[in-house]
């Protein structure tokens, strides 16, 4: 029943700032709830205050004991919506799919699939050596196993 209304309360909160969005929500059996968002443009500390809010505020701990933790998708989680990748584009992601990995700058998404871009380093195709090369790669949404961005220090 908990798990009910505070899904309601975030629903309500979430719709009231519409480039917000649910990432992952969960009650335990001794009622600590855990909602973890994301936004098109970031998550800031006020949004969080304001999604605890809307769900603490309309909860009676009278009628049953909580905690409540909201917090944003972190820097390094990996991926888990299509829309996130779009806040994303113009950064370099590690991609893993069922049949193979890459590491490559995001360039492109839509609702179907992300496209990678890098360089590589091959063999000519005549004589000694290696040659740079431009890849791309179209990875559509349904072979993605894994995909996070990389942070550069």
């Amino acid at each position: 029943m908990l798990k009910e209304k505070v899904r309601e309360l975030l629903e309500k909160g979430l719709e009231e700032d519409s480039s917000l969005f649910l990432i992952d929500f969960a009650v335990s059996p001794d009622n600590k709830i855990k909602v973890v968002i994301d936004g098109d443009h970031g998550v800031t500390v006020n949004d969080c205050i304001k999604i605890s809010r809307a769900i603490e505020h309309n909860l009676d701990r009278e009628e049953q004991d909580f905690s409540l933790e909201v917090a944003s998708a972190g820097a390094t989680s990996p991926m888990v919506m299509p829309r996130q990748y779009k806040k994303n584009i113009g950064r370099k992601l590690e991609v893993e799919t069922f049949g193979s990995s890459y590491e490559g700058k995001l360039v492109q998404t839509n609702d179907e699939y992300i496209v990678l871009e890098w360089k590589a380093r091959e063999p000519k195709p005549i004589g000694k050596g290696k040659v740079t090369v431009q890849k791309r790669e179209e990875i559509p949404f349904s072979e993605i196993k894994k995909a996070k961005v990389i942070l550069k220090f």
